[in-house]
């Protein structure tokens, strides 16, 4: 039998950032709980910043009995001289019956002590106290607290408890709180609990009290007020995802209201003002005709008839944040772009001031302009230089996330050339998978220097990535040059520059960042590992190379029955497999004398010399030769006693193997 559960757990607010980074296991935890304890029900999961509530419509009554066998020691250590042995006797003990209850049954070809027992499922109502335990000892939201004389911590203080099967409360106590058919709405209308009666009544009653309980509901509330106020205002809210999330967490009755800041503000740069309004006050930014406007959105979590009030404190507030950072960007535009102060920040311990790291940078910035062809090199030092000189700005130490965008803007406003400025703004580009990336080679230089120092310095000091761990990002600064190199069209042998670039750094093994960067090249491409390995298994390190003979490797694959090309080549693989790859090869006509092999010969000479870099064009005319090379096997014996016609026959094959392994190494690949 099945009948509807209800449980909430209702806290003091949560925060939102790590309450919304544990959100995506809540649900799976409780699973993971009711799998445990079998008790399998559909539920659903809501949340709003003063609960979390499971819902199941059908939930059992008890769990389903079982049968539980048990195995013991083979019969031959079980009993001797027909008497049972330790062994036997433990084996019933923990059975719980008498030696004379225990029979036998074959496992893995021997006998041995068997019992088998029905097992009783056990009500729900006596295990539920156990389960929600369980899950909120198992939520994660990096700190916790405790409160009162409770031992226990958990993300804020837990004030109520409501666990109701059918209409029957459950009894519990935890983290010192007493279960009960109690809960609270919407403070602003009362302070007071309610009770319910039904799991209905709960949803009937919590509605009323003005919680809107179902977060997507929450967020379709916002959506439609915000497109309202467009459509009033004739402007544009800029909906952050993030912000979006994190105010449908933090509200449980939402209202959208607009307010208004100074003209006069407006002369900070956009980005200044939307970072101050979105970090510190949660609110969204308004555009006009595509310009930021002097408006912002709010989003209330009160009930009341009287919004003004509202708008009129958040729009003091903001003035107020506002009112700091254009003091901070003025003074800033006094002060100009200092690199001497860099000197009293330090890097990394072991590596340096960020002054060093920028002098480390510079030396790498001017090898690579030296070989993409960057002509003011004078310029690109320079830009480098200045590179983290907004690291002194009051407005970066303010916010932390404008680091590089207020040195473009406090570059721009002392006359520097575009290109300085341009890369200043561009230098940790790119910063995710969808990022924008360097807008020029010159900028390009500027951000791969940045990435790549990163890497060296921290490899040589041993602070390598492991497992899960990369608390410096070196992996995304890999992903990052990849990215570059690819979208500059850049020629990097990983290898070569690698080697070229670590001079001076101590301690470095580059063979071990080769590594690094092979593996990230793996995850970069989003295509059959196989077809990676087949690649790089060449030798090639080119990363601009290696993408695309990836490409045209993956789209022949993709298009081609390739099963039936992969038997023909696994063939060609075997022949040549004893072979050294390196030595020279000669293929005398004179001793081609079978028919297969001339025709194989003749369509296969005129390929050796294709040297394009079109690498799907290649790959298709070799893989193009399937029925010639069939026809090989099927009528030309290889391994015949003529040395000098074995010879001469093995290297037929293998130079057809060598010309696809200028691409790709054809054997490794698996589908």
């Amino acid at each position: 039998m099945k009948k509807p559960l209800l449980i909430e757990i209702g806290v003091e607010e949560l925060p939102a950032i790590p309450f919304l980074k544990e959100l995506p296991y809540i649900a799976k935890k409780w699973q993971t709980i009711l799998d445990t304890y079998a008790l399998d029900a559909d539920f659903e999961f809501f949340y709003t910043p003063r609960r979390v509530v499971f819902w199941h419509r059908e939930f059992p009554l008890k769990q389903e009995d079982s049968t539980l066998e048990l195995f013991g020691a083979p019969l031959e250590i079980a009993y001797k001289d027909g008497e049972p042995t330790g062994a036997a006797l433990g084996f019933a003990k923990k059975c719980g019956v008498d030696i004379s209850q225990i029979g036998k049954s074959e496992k893995n070809g021997k006998e041995v002590l068997y019992y088998q027992k029905e097992e009783l499922g056990l009500k729900s109502a006596s295990l539920l106290a156990e389960m929600i335990e369980k899950l909120l000892e198992s939520l994660h939201f990096g700190k916790s607290m405790r409160w009162g004389n409770e031992e226990k911590s958990f993300i804020r203080p837990i004030r109520w408890i409501g666990c109701m099967l059918d209409q029957q409360v459950i009894d519990m106590k935890l983290y010192g709180v007493e279960s009960s058919n109690r809960s609270y709405g919407h403070r602003t209308l009362s302070y007071a609990p309610f009770t319910y009666t039904s799991t209905g009544d709960f949803f009937c009653k919590l509605d009323k009290a003005g919680v809107i309980l179902y977060a997507k509901e929450r967020e379709k509330i916002i959506l439609a007020q915000f497109k309202k106020i467009e459509q009033e205002e004739g402007c544009d809210i800029e909906v952050d995802p993030e912000l979006l999330a994190e105010i449908v967490a933090i509200t449980e009755n939402p209202h959208a209201l607009i307010g208004n800041f100074d003209k006069a503000f407006l002369k900070l740069p956009p980005e200044v003002i939307i970072t101050s309004m979105k970090e510190h006050q949660r609110y969204f930014a308004v555009f006009k005709e595509g310009k930021l406007s002097n408006h912002f959105i709010v989003v209330s979590n009160a009930i009341t008839d009287d919004y003004g009030q509202i708008v009129k404190g958040n729009e003091k507030v903001l003035h107020a944040r506002l009112s700091d950072g254009l003091f901070f960007f003025e003074n800033d535009l006094k002060t100009g772009l200092q690199t001497e102060g860099l000197k009293n920040i330090t890097f990394m311990h072991g590596a340096g001031s960020v002054y060093d790291k920028t002098l480390r940078e510079a030396k790498i910035a001017k090898i690579l302009a030296q070989k993409y062809k960057i002509t003011d090199q004078d310029l690109l030092e320079k830009s480098v230089l200045l590179a983290k000189a907004d690291l002194l700005s009051d407005m970066v130490y303010e916010f932390t996330e404008l680091q590089g965008l207020m040195g473009y803007y406090y570059a721009k406003a002392a006359g520097e050339e575009e290109d300085l400025v341009m890369a200043l703004k561009e230098q940790y580009l790119p910063l995710g998978e969808d990022s924008a990336m360097p807008s020029s080679d010159f900028s390009a230089v500027v951000a791969m220097s940045y990435k790549l120092d990163s890497i060296l310095t921290l490899f040589s000091l041993g602070q390598i990535p492991t497992g899960t761990k990369d608390p410096f990002a070196l992996r995304r600064a890999t992903i990052g040059i990849i990215k570059i190199v690819i979208e500059q069209n850049f020629a990097f042998d990983i290898k070569e520059e690698l080697t070229t670039l670590s001079l001076g750094y101590e301690n470095i093994d580059v063979a071990q960042i080769e590594n690094f960067f092979l593996e990230r090249i793996n995850q970069y491409f989003d295509v059959n590992s196989s077809i990676i390995h087949a690649v790089l298994q060449t030798g090639e390190r080119d990363i601009v190379q290696i993408a695309k003979k990836i490409e045209a490797l993956d789209k022949i694959v993709s298009e081609n029955d390739f099963k039936s090309y992969s038997s023909t080549f696994k063939r060609v693989a075997n022949i040549i497999k004893d072979m050294d790859i390196n030595a020279s090869i000669m293929i005398e006509e004179s001793l081609l004398s079978q028919e297969a092999e001339k025709v194989l010969y003749a369509r296969f000479k005129p390929m050796q010399k294709e040297t394009s870099d079109d690498y799907y064009d290649r790959l298709t005319m070799l893989f193009s030769l399937k029925p010639e090379i069939d026809a090989f096997f099927d009528s030309v014996m290889v391994n015949v006693e003529d040395k000098k016609l074995k010879e001469n026959r093995k290297n037929l094959i293998l130079s057809i193997y060598l010309s696809f392994r200028e691409v790709a190494d054809i054997k490794e690949i698996t589908i």
